[in-house]
């Protein structure tokens, strides 16, 4: 009878943890919205970004990305991204998909404009306005190809 008892409290013990290792899991991914706003930017190419990447404004982290998805039409993707009620965004920024090295994941730069007037929630940044994401081992084979080309050239 004591074995089992033991066994009993034995697997609480596992549960207990394994719900603690989920939960601090999940809070540490910074999945959640950051307090503040909502704005919205359409990319060609959002490759590296996941939800809970981050969102910088000259390198310091202002936001989140909380949704990806495509447009209706299915030629773009669109990003929705949580933006701190601290940081005000001038309207006519522009906004890139960075690599954070030549392996690491990709991470969303605002770059502010001039403009005098900040974003509202809910704006939306249009195409014109967005580079998506830059594909390192695409521009990487380029390069060794274009010099290839260009040796047997001479």
């Amino acid at each position: 009878m004591t074995r089992g008892i033991v066994e009993v409290l034995a697997g609480i013990v596992v549960l207990i943890l394994a719900v603690g290792a989920v939960t601090l899991a999940f809070r540490s991914s910074g999945v959640e919205a950051v307090a503040g706003y909502e704005i919205e930017a359409e990319f060609d190419n959002v490759s590296g970004v996941n939800l809970g990447t981050e969102v910088r404004l000259s390198g310091v982290k202002v936001g989140t990305v909380v949704k990806k998805f495509l447009t209706k039409e299915g030629d773009l993707a669109l990003l929705t991204l949580s933006i701190g009620a601290d940081y005000r965004i001038p309207a006519d920024s522009r906004v890139r998909i960075l690599p954070e090295g030549l392996l690491g994941n990709n991470y969303v730069q605002l770059e502010p404009g001039g403009a005098l007037e900040d974003m509202k929630p809910g704006a939306f940044i249009a195409y014109d306005r967005t580079q998506g994401a830059i594909n390192i081992a695409d521009l990487l084979s380029r390069f060794v190809v274009q010099a290839a080309e260009a040796a047997t050239a001479q």
